[in-house]
């Protein structure tokens, strides 16, 4: 009985390991097309706020905070 449960036990171990192993590679393909994704995206954005939201002399970091608290007065205006 018991080599049969440690045969058990051994096959058990390897089908989580390899459920662990697939896991990992989903997750992480994943991550890589998210990183990829967020990453055009932002510089898609900045292009656009750069060349069209930016005021003259401001850098585009500048232009986007200006614009967050912009929207934030605007929320907090529409709150009330």
């Amino acid at each position: 009985m018991k080599k049969l449960e440690k045969a058990n036990e051994k096959i058990a171990d390897a089908v989580v390991g390899g459920y662990k192993k697939i896991e990992e590679g989903v997750v992480g393909g994943y991550k890589k097309v998210e990183d990829g994704v967020t990453g055009a995206f932002k510089k898609v954005e900045d292009g656009f706020v750069g060349k069209f939201l930016t005021h003259e002399g401001e850098t585009v970091e500048d232009a986007e905070k200006r614009l967050a608290e912009e929207q934030a007065q605007r929320e907090a205006a529409g709150k009330h």
